[in-house]
């Protein structure tokens, strides 16, 4: 099995600028993704804590990211999963990308996640988390397209 990338793709009836502000919005992320999310700004080089959880219990895992891309209503990539002070780059933390294309009737999200064999991981390890974060992919891409279509529901 091949440990290099996710890919995900989902069509929502919604547009760019709609579904850019879903996964670019603590508000908004923590709806369909986190349990709790922090972003100071969705720009190049704005940090946040995404906490998977309940915040504040021995259990919720919380990772920091920054945004590594913003240009909206067409993409935004973050990186995390990086060491606590260390400033995130390739070899020590996971890229997501979120490519927002215009179709008719709404926007087709392309979700990419890369990094993993740069992580250096042994192998058990590198297969465990590939294989978590696909489980995590395959629950919360679902989660997006249905929030972004209660969203645009009651605009």
């Amino acid at each position: 099995m091949e440990y290099g990338s996710i890919e995900r793709e989902i069509h929502v009836d919604a547009s760019p600028e709609v579904v850019f502000e879903v996964i670019s919005s603590p508000v908004h992320l923590k709806e369909w993704w986190p349990d709790e999310a922090e972003l100071d700004r969705a720009t190049p080089g704005g940090v946040g804590q995404l906490v998977f959880g309940e915040p504040g219990s021995p259990d919720a895992l919380a990772e920091q990211f920054t945004v590594v891309d913003a240009d909206p209503p067409r993409l935004f990539s973050i990186r995390w999963l990086y060491p606590e002070g260390a400033a995130p780059g390739p070899g020590n933390s996971l890229l997501i990308t979120f490519e927002l294309v215009p179709t008719s009737g709404g926007t087709t999200v392309r979700l990419t996640e890369t990094g993993f064999r740069e992580r250096g991981w042994e192998a058990a390890v590198l297969e465990e988390a590939y294989r978590d974060h696909v489980t995590g992919w395959d629950t919360f891409v679902p989660r997006l397209g249905e929030y972004v279509k209660r969203l645009a529901a009651n605009r």
